[in-house]
């Protein structure tokens, strides 16, 4: 989705554009001229005034405070340390919990009864995040994020084991993944609409992703039995 398909949704006029040029109206808009479509600017966009009308599951999210907002989805994969092959992956609408969410339920469906961790950047260090991921017996390897009010949610009974400064290290491959699946894989815009069709994409990509992985893991191992 692009701007281009964005419509007003709460009922409102959006106002004139802005000039384009010192030359127009001396710094102001002329009465009564109308905006191109996909012309937003000047307009604070949000998911409460704005919604695709190409795919109303596509919903507003900056990359960061330098990137405009844009109708968008969020990819999530959970990548073992040891061999950095993804083992569970999913697309959900981008909303300012969505990656916490995510992580939950996947660290909630991973199999066996071995100990379990989950390491993850500081955005995860959060008491509701550090609270179920303990309820359901994973043991959270959250990069501490000591700036928000009240400190981070975990302390030095987690920090000073080496497993977790190992989980802390090996969470960085996450950005080789989707640096893959962006530049080598070709996924740095959806094509379909929808959630479940754009879920369908992101999975095809990280399978492929462990294909490759799985043949550079192997080959060393291929190489000495010949």
């Amino acid at each position: 989705a692009s701007h281009a398909s964005l419509e007003r949704i709460d009922g409102q006029d959006d106002p004139p554009p802005p000039p384009s040029g010192p030359g127009e109206g001396f710094g102001q808009s002329k009465a009564g001229k109308k905006r191109a479509k996909g012309d937003f600017r000047g307009i604070k966009l949000s998911n409460q005034t704005h919604r695709s009308t190409t795919d109303p599951d596509a919903l507003l999210a900056r990359k960061s405070n330098a990137h405009p907002a844009q109708p968008s989805y969020r990819g999530h994969v959970l990548m073992d340390n040891r061999h950095a092959l993804i083992v569970d992956c999913r697309v959900t609408q981008a909303v300012g919990t969505g990656e916490r969410d995510a992580a939950k339920e996947m660290a909630a469906e991973l199999p066996g009864a071995h100990k379990k961790t989950l390491g993850a950047d500081k955005n995860y260090d959060t008491k509701g995040m550090v609270a179920e991921l303990r309820r359901i017996g994973v043991t959270p390897h959250v990069a501490q994020n000591t700036n928000r009010p009240g400190g981070s949610a975990i302390d030095g009974r987690t920090t000073r084991h080496e497993g977790y400064a190992q989980s802390i290290n090996a969470r960085r491959g996450i950005e080789k993944v989707f640096g893959w699946i962006k530049q080598w894989g070709g996924l740095r815009q959806f094509k379909l609409r929808g959630t479940e069709k754009v879920a369908a994409v992101f999975s095809l990509h990280v399978i492929a992703y462990n294909l490759i992985r799985l043949g550079n893991l192997l080959r060393p191992a291929a190489m000495e039995a010949a």
